[in-house]
């Protein structure tokens, strides 16, 4: 049962790290500021969670060790990395951040005309 657990852990560990790595080249490769942070946002929040998640199961099921302040770091993340990357996002979009040449649909000026009439 220990063996198959610290499996199990170790899988949640690198599907996360697989995430942040994805995060990270999405960061790179994306061609604006709001799809970057898209990525940076959304996807290593939960890259970063399924480590965290991954490390305090591992201590928990294998050593017995309760640690409460993963639980609250994941609970941190989990609550704020979203919300941080809506508020980089919006700051963009309203100091006049361009979006990508490509991009078909920009909800926020047909909200922002909507509330200006």
């Amino acid at each position: 049962m220990n063996e198959i657990s610290s499996y199990i852990f170790v899988c949640i560990v690198l599907i996360g790290s697989i995430l942040t790595v994805v995060s990270a080249l999405g960061i790179l490769r994306l061609p604006d500021v709001y799809t970057r942070n898209h990525a940076a946002s959304k996807t290593s929040t939960l890259g970063v969670t399924l480590v965290l998640l991954g490390t305090f199961l591992y201590f928990w099921i294998t050593e017995g060790h309760f640690n409460s302040r993963i639980l609250l770091a994941i609970f941190f993340i989990f609550m704020t990395a979203p919300v941080a990357g809506h508020l980089i996002s919006r700051a963009a979009y309203n100091t006049g951040v361009k979006l990508w040449k490509h991009s078909v649909r920009d909800d926020l000026k047909k909200a922002k005309k909507q509330k200006n009439s």
